[in-house]
Order: structure tokens, then C-alpha cells, then sequence
């Protein structure tokens, strides 16, 4: 479950026997063992030799380049690996109307469910510094949007719920911000580029999140760009943006807010470059994804598996509940909700 993260524009990648090695002003700052990680993911330009892409391709160890915002560039990876029939099937149930909408609505849903879970965990952890009254309200308009969202008929009426959930949750998200109010303020969701500092942090951590759930697809032999809800585009991953909705509030979210609330990172660690939006320093980059990488370490019980698990697992037992499913060994698709 090791992720490499490379975050200086500076660095220069390269192969060192059957090590990775990270050079910075020609000098070696790092080496690892390529058989200890199983990705790698740059932040703004990073070269790399072809000796390294090699190494990667052949030990199945992919390569995800990102902008310094976060925003997705491109994904070196090896061989397609799966089994054939398992994504034959899946190509004949993303082609069913009626499969799709199925799914989208269990997308959908568990999204809202988790969302409203973030809410009422900081009634109930902060109540005495949050308007609660308010959290409480959209708590129960949530409640609303996901009972719709499970019998909506069509997927033009399903997008129209999900995007009514969004507002009403991110209408309240700077309710669940208690501390720096004064740097981090939320005027709804901006994507491309992100305009201010919370938005900043939520594309950045999606990102990395999008790219994890990418990977356990293909783990799992499952095609990450043919997907139910997201539509097929070229280039982009529909699949695993489809599992990374429920996993969104509990996984990215409430780690946000934890980075801002614990004061883990501050107004002065983000740029505001007018067009191109805000961006975090290299210093800012580190500590959330120093954050992440501990926060995958925590322990939950799954609530399907009645298991422990790591966090850092959850997306490769969704993708591997997802692939269950599609093999037919599942009624349906356990959807992610923690409680």
C-alpha cells in the first residue's frame, strides 16, 4: 500500500538496479526498492529515465503525473492485466440502461449517506462550537435527496439530486470549520482551477484518492474507464470516479477538515495566482500528504465484511466487492456507509 510522492519540481527519477532512485540538483536524496511500493505520483514537472518507465511497466508499479494544483496530466502503466470475461461482462452491464441507472443510484446515495454522516459526526463531536440548528437541517434535507436518489427513474433526474445534495452540503461545510475561519472559507465547490484555499485542498486530495481507486480496478482485473454513472470519455476514468463518490465524505472530506481544524496546515502555506487559481506550497503538499499516508494506516471495522481493515484498503475491497458483484457472486453492490 505503499505510494511514493514526489513533490518538488526539481526531482529527476531514475534506476538503480531494481531500486528508485530520486535525484534533486544531481545529488541522491532517496532510494527505495521498487518492490516495496506500487505506485508512484509526481506533483509538476518531474523527469524520469527511460530505464525507470521500464522497471515500472515490468513490475506493474504505475507512474501518475499532476500538475502542482493536483489535476490529473497522464498515467504511465504497465500490460492490461485482468481477466477477460470479468471485463467483457462488465462492458455488457455499463451497455444496460437499467444496470447503470441501478448502480448509479447506489453511487449516488452512499455519497449523500456519507455526506450526512460528516455532518452529524460534528453535531456530535462539536456541538457546542457549531451551529447545530443549521447542520441538523441539512442533515435531514440529505436524508431526503438520498431516499430519492435510490428510486430515481432516470439518470438525468438522479444528476439533479446529487447536484441539489452537493449544494446543500457544501452550503454548511464552513459550519464544520472551527478553527482559521479567517483562511479557510468555502463559497461553494470550484474545480479548474480551485478558487480558494478549502477548494484547494478537496481537489488536491480527490486527486490522490481518484488515482488509488484507479488502481485497485485494475488490481482487480476491472476496466477503471468504462463506468456507470461518469459517462465515457476519453482519458478519463470513469469507474473509478463511479467507487471514489462514496468514499469522498469519509475518506477526503473529514480529513480536510481535520487538517484544518488541528491547524496542520495554515493561510500562509497556499497561493493565490488570480487565473490559475490557488495552488499550496511544496512545504503545505508534504504535510497533507504525510497526513494521508498515516491516515490510511487507521484501523475500521468494514461494514459488509464485519472485518478490520486499514483505510488505505478500503478502495481494493470496494473494487474487489464491485468485481464480485459483476462475476455474479453478489446480489448487488455493497456500497461503502460507515455510520
Amino acid at each position: 500500500m505503499n505510494t511514493l510522492y514526489i513533490t518538488s519540481p526539481d526531482s529527476y527519477l531514475s534506476r538503480d538496479g531494481e531500486n528508485v532512485v530520486v535525484i534533486v540538483e544531481n545529488k541522491e536524496r532517496f532510494r527505495i526498492p521498487i518492490h516495496n511500493i506500487e505506485g508512484i505520483v509526481t506533483f509538476g514537472y518531474c523527469g524520469a529515465s527511460p530505464a525507470l518507465f521500464g522497471l515500472c511497466a515490468e513490475r506493474n508499479v504505475s507512474i501518475c503525473f499532476l500538475t502542482e494544483h493536483g489535476r490529473f496530466w497522464g498515467r504511465l502503466a504497465g500490460p492490461v492485466k485482468g481477466n477477460v470475461l470479468l471485463r467483457r461482462k462488465q462492458y455488457r452491464m455499463a451497455d444496460s440502461e437499467k444496470t447503470a441507472l441501478d448502480l448509479s443510484c447506489l453511487f449516488v446515495a452512499g455519497k449523500i449517506a456519507n455526506c450526512r454522516n460528516v455532518l452529524q459526526r460534528a453535531i456530535r463531536d462539536h456541538g457546542t462550537c457549531v451551529d447545530v440548528r443549521t447542520l441538523e437541517k441539512a442533515s435531514e434535507l440529505l436524508s431526503i435527496r438520498q431516499k430519492q436518489a435510490l428510486i430515481a427513474n432516470s439518470i438525468e433526474i438522479l444528476r439533479g439530486i446529487e447536484g441539489d445534495a452537493a449544494n446543500v452540503y457544501f452550503s454548511v461545510f464552513n459550519e464544520l470549520i472551527i478553527a482559521q475561519k479567517e483562511d479557510f472559507r468555502i463559497n461553494g465547490r470550484t474545480r479548474r482551477p480551485p478558487k480558494d484555499n478549502v477548494n484547494t485542498l478537496l481537489s488536491f486530495i480527490y486527486t490522490i484518492l481518484v488515482n488509488e481507486v484507479q488502481s485497485a480496478l485494475e488490481v482487480t482485473g476491472l476496466d477503471p474507464y468504462v463506468g456507470f454513472l461518469h459517462t465515457d470519455r476519453p482519458g478519463r476514468p470513469s469507474l473509478a470516479l463511479d467507487l471514489m463518490e462514496e468514499l469522498r465524505p469519509y475518506l477526503a472530506d473529514r480529513l480536510v477538515l481535520t487538517l484544518i481544524n488541528r491547524r496542520q496546515v495554515n493561510g500562509k502555506g497556499f497561493l493565490n495566482r488570480d487565473e490559475s487559481g490557488v495552488i499550496m506550497n511544496e512545504e503545505t503538499r508534504k504535510e497533507v500528504i504525510s497526513a494521508w499516508q498515516k491516515r490510511k494506516q487507521d484501523e475500521i471495522l468494514h461494514p459488509f465484511l464485519q472485518e478490520k481493515i486499514q483505510l488505505g484498503l478500503l478502495p481494493y475491497v470496494q473494487a474487489l466487492l464491485f468485481a464480485r458483484f459483476i462475476r455474479g457472486d453478489l446480489d448487488n453492490y455493497p456500497v461503502f456507509f460507515m455510520k
